[in-house]
């Protein structure tokens, strides 16, 4: 399995924006585009609803060499074949994610600020998630941060840092030279109608 030091492109599967029939669909679309993780964020379903379309998902992404990430539920990683969980500001620590979600599990952590961001090394995460950049309809409540601290946060922090956030092909040169060497695109991906070519048209402006 790729190693997430390895990754540039991080792909979300976000029932948000697409039917729950798709999910198969579009992860094969954006790992054939070369996404290098693939996450589940399933805000509004039940819990078993989750381990359902984890279920799905997870051969698909271990067939391809890829992480796959469930976004919360780190109970469901060992049930579901997933390789780690993301958690955010206000989920369960780092240490108890990864108690759950079993040995050798990837946890990922989400922060809004350059100061929440140095703070997550106390709790060692495998990775960042860092935004959003920009306003989204991701996370339409959270104030963007904007791209002048991303190379600080990515030359200080020894773990990866993911920039999340409104993130999309046009803008991604910005992103890009403001110092980001990873990203997370969500919509602009999901939304494409040809999701796999824009997946990597991004992929072929980060490298690979």
């Amino acid at each position: 399995m790729k190693q997430i030091k390895e990754c540039r492109l991080y792909g979300i599967i976000d029932t948000g924006y697409i039917q729950r029939d798709h999910i198969s669909t579009m992860t094969h679309s954006l790992l054939r585009g070369g996404a290098d993780v693939i996450q589940l964020r399933a805000k509004k379903q039940t819990r078993a609803e989750v381990l359902a379309m984890a279920l799905e998902i997870a051969p698909i992404c271990k067939h391809a060499g890829i992480a796959f990430i469930l976004n919360d539920h780190p109970d469901l990683v060992i049930p579901s074949g997933a390789d780690g969980a993301h958690v955010g500001q206000d989920d369960l620590p780092v240490a108890e994610a990864r108690r759950l979600a079993g040995p050798g599990a990837i946890i990922g952590k989400s922060t809004h600020s350059r100061q929440q961001a140095f703070s997550s090394t106390a709790e060692a995460p495998d990775y960042i998630g860092f935004g959003p950049l920009f306003s989204t309809l991701t996370k339409p409540d959270y104030k963007p941060v904007g791209t002048k601290e991303i190379s600080s946060v990515e030359q200080t922090l020894a773990v990866p840092v993911f920039c999340i956030g409104g993130i999309n092909l046009a803008n991604l040169p910005q992103v890009l030279e403001a110092g980001a060497t990873r990203v997370v695109i969500v919509s602009d991906l999901l939304l494409s109608e040809n999701p796999e070519s824009r997946t990597a048209a991004c992929k072929e402006l980060l490298g690979h």
